[in-house]
């Protein structure tokens, strides 16, 4: 019995390879991949990592999201979190309409407590939760901004427009993604904030890592960088300077340039000893552990899974450490466990992910793409692991 859909990351790449006439071979050169993994990502007998489904995009041009099949309709339908997208839209669409008098806004330290919150949510894992309150935080924050026309307040504004990508980017809706980025650049010039700026040109460079697009997201990274040179030195700067290497590393990574993603590592490592964990700071989760999960990132990004199992396994979750980042976490230990034949492990993995972030796992393409991988590799196959396959939904089971 199995539960893997006949649509998955493979099928659609044949499927978009056949559309445009090109064989396995001539899409193989275009895109730089072995024909041979290519060959097992569309047979579904291997996953296709994000590095396969990148270059593929690039060659085939179309964007990522539409070969990871995102946004997972059916399942946000279920789960009633599509009906949540149109109102984020519309909030995002007033930002430059002045207050809006059918509004009472708040205090400012109470709606600064409120982005706060939606901040913590997102970070742990209750996606549902930001996604139900951000829309009107966002109105009654714009109103509150452009009536006190003060530097907290477009900060406060920011924070919002920040939640709602996050929101967007986990839900599969990168349109909507940046969008949000686009708005609190905007928020980010008003407040007149350095650090802001650059927080703003990671969560960027960020989208143009989901979509496989190195070049310019590294380029923004090392714009973030200038810009937050013009910041005073504190520890704020430090972490998401940090953070941006962090982010600089994978994108290396991802791209198979080894030597610059160690170098990207072993700066934000060096930084982060500076810092301490300081998991609240912009709620970047930035310290130590967060360098030691990027360095398993990295490494099964570049194709060295053994390696990155190797460094999982000295790798500690900190107490209080975020559920949405060690689900993140879990989900690439499962992507290397599968790489290395280890299934039983991989599926432990799988587990470990869902539990410390169900939302977010749900609606993560590694979390799809992996399980798909164990599905095509047993030849039995559990009855916890065929539940898990009903849990993830119509776009992994059938």
């Amino acid at each position: 019995m199995h539960s893997l859909s006949h649509d998955h990351i493979g099928k659609r790449i044949a499927r978009l390879r056949r559309e445009r006439h090109l064989t396995q071979r001539a899409l193989s050169e275009l895109a730089n991949v072995p024909i041979s993994t290519l060959t097992k990502v569309e047979q579904g007998v291997i996953p296709a990592s994000p590095h396969v489904v990148g270059a593929c995009a690039r060659a085939l041009r179309v964007e990522v999201s539409t070969i990871q099949g995102q946004p997972y309709a059916e399942e946000l339908r279920a789960d009633q979190l599509d009906v949540l997208i149109r109102p984020i839209r519309e909030a995002l669409d007033v930002y430059d309409l002045g207050a809006d008098l059918d509004i009472q806004a708040r205090r400012p330290e109470e709606l600064h407590r409120e982005a706060e919150a939606l901040c913590a949510d997102v970070r742990a894992g209750e996606i549902k939760s930001a996604a139900s309150r951000v829309a009107g935080l966002i109105e009654e924050g714009t109103t509150a901004a452009h009536t006190a026309q003060t530097r907290e307040g477009w900060l406060t504004l920011a924070s919002l427009y920040r939640t709602a990508y996050d929101v967007a980017a986990k839900l599969g809706y990168p349109d909507l993604a940046q969008l949000s980025l686009a708005r609190l650049d905007w928020a980010a010039q008003r407040a007149s904030d350095a650090i802001l700026g650059g927080m703003y040109h990671y969560l960027r460079a960020l989208s143009y890592l989901r979509e496989g697009k190195y070049r310019t997201g590294s380029r923004l990274v090392r714009l973030g960088l200038s810009t937050l040179q013009q910041a005073e030195a504190s520890r704020e700067q430090h972490v998401v300077t940090g953070q941006l290497h962090l982010g600089a590393a994978v994108m290396a990574g991802r791209a198979h340039e080894s030597d610059e993603a160690h170098v990207h590592l072993d700066e934000a490592e060096r930084i982060s000893a500076e810092t301490g964990e300081a998991m609240k700071v912009h709620w970047l989760a930035f310290g130590p552990t967060n360098v030691g999960v990027h360095r398993v990132s990295v490494l099964a990004e570049l194709d060295k899974y053994g390696e990155a199992v190797q460094v999982a396994q000295q790798t500690r979750i900190v107490a209080g450490w975020p559920n949405s980042r060690t689900s993140h976490h879990y989900a690439e230990v499962a992507r290397s466990l599968l790489w290395t034949g280890d299934l039983d492990r991989s599926f432990e993995s799988l587990v470990k992910a869902r539990k410390a972030a169900p939302q977010q796992a749900k609606y993560h393409p590694t979390v799809r793409e992996t399980y798909a991988g164990l599905e095509a590799a047993h030849r039995r196959l559990p009855e916890s692991f065929l539940s898990y396959g009903s849990w993830l939904g119509p776009a992994a089971t059938h």
